[in-house]
């Protein structure tokens, strides 16, 4: 199945400053086309049972991946272990970010 992103809405969840694209949705896991706008954070979390994981495809976020942060560049891969705390952060107030994420069920 062929999808054209640009032809897909950009929708918001629960942090006001990232919004998605839903490219694959299944019951074991799924991918979106994040952008991430200038300053934004999303908070430290964790999912108990998915590990996720983040391709950035534009901009420099900060992954913080347990204690430690990660300055990023475009085509950096980041595995997110279930169970760990992690958060995204574009420090820039110039450039958005534009990510793979998606996740796995365990």
């Amino acid at each position: 199945m062929k999808i054209k992103t640009e032809e897909l809405e950009w929708e918001y969840g629960k942090v006001k400053s990232f919004c998605g694209k839903t490219l694959l949705d299944k019951k074991n896991g799924g991918l979106k086309l994040v952008k991430v706008s200038k300053k934004a954070v999303y908070p430290t979390h964790q999912h108990p049972n998915k590990t996720e994981f983040i391709f950035v495809l534009e901009g420099n976020p900060t992954i913080t991946i347990g204690e430690k942060e990660h300055d990023s560049k475009k085509g950096e891969f980041f595995n997110l272990p279930h169970s760990v705390n992690h958060a995204i952060e574009n420090k820039s107030d110039q450039n958005e970010c534009l990510l793979l994420v998606g996740s796995i069920k365990e």
